[in-house]
């Protein structure tokens, strides 16, 4: 590895400019939420192990290398075909009172691995990048987080999903609450549950993974 190379500063380098938090990575790769954030700030622990080093790689479409493995342990990819264009979409999820939609064609996208994507069982997912806005389900999403919906899973089931209530967008836990009824509810305390029928509901799709900054 290169003397100049500076694992601890790529990696930071590469969170920022993909506007994911350190956290999420941690948890991406199986790791507590503070991991990576103590690898960067404090030196703990002194270098990646491989399988972590190799998810990260992966996920960032950089070589091992660049993360700190030796060039004889350097991922690669081969190919475009073994990465997933993500669209990200013009659009605010609300996890507060509610949004209004707006153009859902693409402004930009993610690159996730195809390999990653597949160990988090999203092999055969129809994935959308939106952001949250508002505060309601604080602490799990922030405003301003960004969250993978997949559109393949519109079933009502446990798990946090984006619903459309006429030209509202939000982002709520669902819960059944009787006979063609259903319950939104945000993660803060301080935001009642709100319950609507369900012809009232467009389950958009389950939110699936979500990034932000720290």
């Amino acid at each position: 590895m290169p003397l100049s190379v500076d694992p601890r500063r790529t990696l930071h380098d590469l969170a920022r400019a993909r506007n994911v938090s350190l956290a999420s990575l941690s948890e991406m790769i199986g790791r507590n939420s503070s991991y990576l954030q103590q690898f960067i700030r404090k030196g703990s622990p002194r270098k990646l192990e491989e399988a972590d080093r190799r998810a990260l790689a992966q996920f960032f479409a950089v070589p091992e290398s660049e993360l700190g493995a030796g060039e004889e342990n350097s991922y690669a990819p081969s190919s475009r075909s073994e990465w997933i264009e993500v669209p990200r979409l013009p659009l605010g999820a609300a996890a507060g009172p509610g949004a209004l939609t707006g153009d859902e064609a693409p402004f930009d996208s993610f690159r996730f691995s195809r390999r990653w994507l597949r160990d988090q069982g999203l092999a055969n997912a129809r994935l959308s990048a939106i952001r949250v806005q508002g505060d309601s389900m604080e602490p799990v999403l922030h405003d301003g987080d960004e969250i993978l919906v997949d559109r393949a899973q519109r079933a009502l089931r446990d798990g946090i999903h984006v619903v459309r209530i006429g030209d509202a967008l939000l982002v709520k836990r669902l819960a059944t609450a009787g006979p063609g009824r259903a319950t939104l509810l945000s993660q803060n305390y301080a935001y009642p549950p709100i319950e609507v029928a369900l012809e009232e509901v467009e389950i958009v799709g389950r939110v699936v993974w979500k990034s932000g900054r720290l």
